[in-house]
């Protein structure tokens, strides 16, 4: 079930909008100011719903807390005279806005089509093996949900075995993609122990997830 934040100290909007969403199959939580949202970030939202004027403060304060954080959609809720103000909203990383008073379905929609849009962005960037999934976006790495952290030459290496599953890479074609920190190329025995490196991270010991062809290179899967 997708998880919204209705930003709105507004309880009239409050009601109306929290019980069309639920109906909607969305699971719906309220803060109605600044500081009261401040302690929900530290949950995890599909999507956020902002009002502009909120008692102590405004939602592009909010905008670019979460922004800063997380890569999830906002969607501004404005009244017709703050209209020109959204310009500001949509800088600073806002999705959509749509102006009160609004139809229900219209909002939906919205929300439905922002998060259409995402569910593409985050398939694009994730690379997935078995347990091991690659976040392009965010240059992270995660097995079993857990993040493994790799320096960034260790990265380099391993996303470009994994962008290329089921093809064999030499070892040439790594070494004159990737670089050490000072700009100078990986050599032949630097880059075997990066590759151990790299399985001990990930528990691969055994070379059955990076697959070595002798005197070749390394292949992931089959």
């Amino acid at each position: 079930m997708r998880k919204i934040l209705l930003v709105e100290d507004n309880e009239t909007i409050i009601l109306g909008l929290k019980y069309s969403l639920e109906q909607e199959g969305f699971e719906v939580d309220v803060a109605k100011s600044v500081k009261e949202t401040q302690k929900k970030l530290e949950n995890t939202f599909d999507l956020y719903l902002l009002d502009i004027s909120l008692p102590d403060g405004n939602g592009f304060e909010i905008c670019k807390e979460i922004k800063s954080k997380q890569d999830v959609p906002v969607i501004f809720l404005t009244a017709r005279d703050e209209e020109t103000n959204v310009v500001l909203g949509l800088d600073i990383g806002a999705d959509d806005y749509i102006i009160k008073p609004f139809r229900i379905r219209e909002l939906i929609s919205r929300i439905n089509s922002v998060l259409r849009r995402y569910d593409k962005n985050m398939a694009n960037s994730r690379i997935v093996y078995q347990d091991i999934v690659i976040d392009t976006k965010k240059a992270k790495v995660y097995q079993n949900n857990q993040e493994i952290i790799f320096t960034s030459l260790e990265y380099k290496i391993l996303l470009m075995l994994f962008t290329n599953q089921n093809k064999l890479i030499t070892r040439d074609q790594l070494l004159d993609k990737i670089w050490d920190i000072a700009g100078n190329f990986v050599n032949d025995n630097t880059l075997t122990v990066y590759i151990k490196r790299i399985r001990e991270k990930i528990g691969d010991k055994q070379g059955n997830i990076i697959q070595t062809v002798r005197g070749i290179g390394y292949r992931i899967g089959d």
